[in-house]
């Protein structure tokens, strides 16, 4: 589906039906570096049980246009915008990592366009070394490796992936390899410098799903506890053997687990 926000051309995947905003609407938020393909089987499943689907390539990022937006307020403020192009006036939203800091800060700001929020791969602090995020600055390589080896459990390195036919980090490494030099970089800034997540934390008054790695070594769970901690109305759930890369190490772990959140049933 093709969208104009903000005078520029965004891509956003449906999951395989039309989409239709007079149905409940939720929207995938991906992580740094990434597009709409890692939310593929949640996508599919959501559209296909009762929710109108806009998993959205960021700014920047994927088949979407304009330059990646540099900060996580400013991607939070974008959110509203896309929904307007949509015409949706509610919607909730599930981000993993960077996408998790875009919606909780949406989510604090914006309470009356958000109907709940499901977190993945979240803390309130998501600081970066230096040197990663020089050398994902200048598009090297390496950022790209580091990112894509701390990001995975025990089942990204030594295989294992659901789908039969993929593995996870080769699949994770064709995906950030193709995405255009510095966005990284970008992205990685962004999270970095966000200082808000605790006072965001405290405003939620939606409803809200922190959904953990217990193996994650980015964002880890005893981070994403004590956010969760901070939060009016939360639940926890924490997924065994699994990395920073939930949605994907996990798939159907991830959607039993948004089923309920999202008011949904399988069948």
């Amino acid at each position: 589906m093709e969208l104009t926000v903000n005078g520029h051309s965004v891509f956003a995947h449906t999951g395989g039906r039309s989409f239709d905003p007079a149905r409940p609407a939720v929207v995938l938020i991906h992580g740094a570096g990434m597009d709409h393909t890692v939310w593929s089987l949640q996508s599919r499943f959501l559209a296909h049980h009762g929710r109108s689907v806009l998993a959205v390539d960021l700014p920047g990022h994927g088949r979407s246009g304009g330059e990646a937006l540099g900060g996580i307020a400013e991607l939070a403020d974008w959110l509203p915008a896309l929904l307007d192009a949509a015409g949706v006036s509610k919607a909730a939203l599930v981000g993993h990592s960077m996408g998790a800091l875009v919606a909780l800060d949406a989510a604090a700001r914006h309470a009356d366009r958000v109907e709940s929020v499901a977190l993945l791969g979240v803390a309130e602090r998501m600081p970066v070394h230096p040197d990663l995020l020089a050398a994902a600055s200048a598009g090297e390589p390496s950022a790209v490796e580091l990112v894509i080896g701390w990001g995975h459990g025990p089942r990204g390195h030594t295989g294992g992936n659901p789908t039969p036919g993929l593995a996870l980090i080769p699949g994770s490494r064709r995906l950030m390899g193709s995405v255009t030099p510095g966005v990284l970089g970008v992205d990685l800034a962004a999270c970095n410098a966000y200082v808000q997540g605790s006072e965001a934390a405290e405003r939620l008054s939606c409803p809200s799903l922190f959904l953990l790695g217990a193996l994650d070594r980015m964002t880890p769970a005893k981070a994403g506890r004590s956010l969760a901690s901070r939060v009016k109305s939360s639940q926890v759930v924490t997924i065994p053997a699994v990395g920073h890369m939930v949605m994907t190490e996990a798939p159907d772990a991830t959607i039993d687990a948004l089923t309920p959140f999202l008011g949904l049933r399988r069948g």
